[in-house]
């Protein structure tokens, strides 16, 4: 079961470093990839598995949760829905927290 999952997991990171990203020159990022040959990046990209020169969806990692759940405790403290949401307790946080996946993707 565990190795299954393990290996679901890989499959899904192998495919997921192929999808571009939207609105991404490939040609302007192979130029600049091919520029810091040698360096922390170069190094990062491999460690990535090239999905840094693909500039693939899952070379953001898990900065657009982390954008996401900042923006939405932004928006709780001007927003009256959202802070009344954050005011009810558990269900009130699990909508705020399903907002914020929503945000995320």
């Amino acid at each position: 079961s565990r190795l299954l999952f393990v290996l679901g997991a890989l499959i899904v990171y192998r495919i997921g470093s192929f999808i571009p990203l939207p609105g991404i020159d490939a040609a302007v990022l192979a130029q600049l990839v091919e520029q810091q040959k040698g360096t922390i990046i170069d190094m990062l990209n491999m460690f990535s598995g090239g999905a840094l020169s693909r500039a693939s969806i899952l070379a953001l990692g898990i900065m657009p949760y982390i954008s996401a759940s900042i923006v939405m405790q932004l928006l709780a403290t001007v927003s009256p829905a959202l802070a009344e949401l954050k005011k009810e307790g558990a269900a009130g946080q699990r909508k705020i927290t399903k907002y914020t996946r929503y945000a995320t993707v």
